[in-house]
């Protein structure tokens, strides 16, 4: 029986690519590197804010000093400007207010740094519909490690074997995988279908109520 379920959020929940691809842009143009376009994003993020900005650098001016740097200067603009284009994608809220009216334990698990996953779930969903709210932490492994899932899975004290995992990338299958859940990708997101295949997917969905279908089976 399914009594929880562990989103990501970033290409599962919210469409945040334009606020991540135009913050890294700024960071980059006041540096005079190269900028990108949106569809360079979609493959440059999934794996936390200093990778995003790592895979965003030129290769020859990827030193941790530099990363560093534009890590913390794009934290700063992110913050003022994250929820400029972002958005749930279609049918997300619907299905959330119906996962929650049957009783079922929401969570967020997500490589985005914690205070920016807080607010963002905050402000685009309210504080009363998660019950745990995770992203990068500090001295915490970044998806796909399950250590994320398994802090969920001590706070809410339910059991993987009672949980779904739902995320848009390779990344979240196999975060899913080494937490023992099953998981379901979804095609909305950033990344293709094939990847969720390649990954393991349990379950792929192409709209956001074909998540009620599996519970209801």
């Amino acid at each position: 029986m399914i009594k929880q379920i562990i989103f990501d959020l970033d290409g599962t929940l919210l469409n945040t690519l334009d606020d991540l691809a135009a913050s890294v842009n700024y960071v980059l143009r006041k540096y005079d590197y190269p900028e990108h376009d949106l569809v360079a994003y979609q493959s440059f993020v999934g794996n936390g804010i200093q990778k995003l900005v790592e895979r965003a650098l030129p290769e020859n001016q990827r030193e941790e000093a530099t990363i560093l740097k534009l890590k913390e200067e794009f934290v700063v603009y992110y913050q003022q400007h994250k929820t400029a284009f972002s958005c749930p994608y279609d049918g997300i809220l619907d299905l959330l207010s119906q996962l929650h009216q049957q009783g079922i334990i929401l969570a967020v698990a997500s490589n985005k740094y914690q205070q920016g996953t807080l607010e963002l779930v905050n402000h685009f969903f309210g504080k009363e519909l998660f019950s745990v709210v995770l992203g990068q932490r500090e001295n915490v492994p970044i998806k796909p490690d399950p250590s994320i899932v398994n802090d969920i899975l001590k706070q809410t004290g339910i059991a993987a074997s009672d949980t779904l995992y739902v995320g848009d990338s390779g990344v979240d299958m196999q975060t899913a995988k080494n937490s023992s859940i099953t998981s379901i990708g979804v095609t909305w997101g950033l990344r293709s279908r094939k990847e969720l295949e390649e990954n393991g997917a349990c379950h792929i969905v192409d709209r956001a109520s074909d998540i009620l279908g599996l519970i209801s089976k």
